[in-house]
């Protein structure tokens, strides 16, 4: 069944789970080479909402995604997902990264790039079984992607790659889906198509953040936003966070030029 994304600002869900946040974020610093990228880093993105990242390139955004993953490390705070932290956050997460990040050229097939999604439950060392070989076929018909199950994943379009790369998350079955700039270079149907399974997930009471860069596509569809320059600079419902005057300060500074984001 699937729904429109969610309207901007929605109330997040009152269930004893929803009061718990699905990612904590707690005074989280991460450096390069002795150079602050995130510094005190203090946010919540609650159960069962469409939250997006925003903010300028090199403000830390995909930082925040692997440190929460235990990717890079972090100088101090912490990170907590789904309530669980340290190596625990990785049974309660799914993570899709920058189609950047991966090798297109590796010999393997659509279908196994989704059953890699069960790994974590059958182990490394185990052939996939009957089951989780029908939870991968069920994903990839929910990205509608089927029909390729057996080409090879470098002769998709940067659209469908990117649809492959959310069903091996889908199939890990997690309550957490974290995603790195996954609207990058698709073309609007695409992005149309996956707002649109993103928002069914966050009904069904998943959560979802997303690290963006169209600021009117987020507040347009997101629930929740953190705008983030290095320090948070906002977190909360998308209207209350993105405001004209947040948005100049994130971008250019206080009182600096004009902001032009896309639309």
């Amino acid at each position: 069944m699937l729904m429109p994304s969610p309207s901007p600002g929605a109330a997040p869900p009152t269930t004893d789970t929803a009061a718990r946040p699905a990612v904590e974020v707690q005074g989280l610093t991460v450096s390069y080479r002795e150079a602050p990228v995130l510094s005190g880093i203090d946010a919540q993105f609650p159960t069962g909402t469409l939250s997006a990242i925003v903010g300028p390139n090199g403000a830390g955004k995909s930082t925040l995604l692997r440190a929460a993953l235990g990717l890079v490390p972090a100088e101090a705070g912490q990170v907590r997902i789904a309530g669980a932290e340290g190596r625990a956050v990785l049974d309660h997460v799914a993570y899709v990264p920058q189609r950047e990040s991966v090798d297109w050229d590796f010999p393997i097939t659509v279908r196994e790039v989704v059953e890699m999604g069960r790994y974590r439950a059958t182990g490394w060392f185990r052939r996939v079984g009957r089951t989780d070989r029908a939870i991968a076929r069920e994903c990839l018909d929910r990205v509608g992607m089927a029909a390729f199950a057996r080409r090879q994943i470098g002769r998709l379009s940067g659209g469908q790659r990117q649809r492959v790369f959310l069903a091996r998350a889908l199939a890990q079955q997690a309550p957490v889906l974290l995603m790195d700039e996954p609207f990058a270079g698709i073309d609007a149907r695409t992005q149309a198509d996956l707002l649109t399974l993103l928002g069914e997930l966050c009904r069904d009471g998943g959560s979802v953040v997303v690290v963006h860069h169209d600021i009117a596509q987020v507040r347009a569809v997101f629930d929740w936003t953190l705008l983030l320059n290095v320090r948070a600079l906002g977190c909360g419902p998308t209207a209350e966070v993105l405001t004209d005057s947040a948005i100049h300060e994130a971008y250019l500074g206080p009182g600096e030029g004009t902001v032009v984001w896309a639309s």
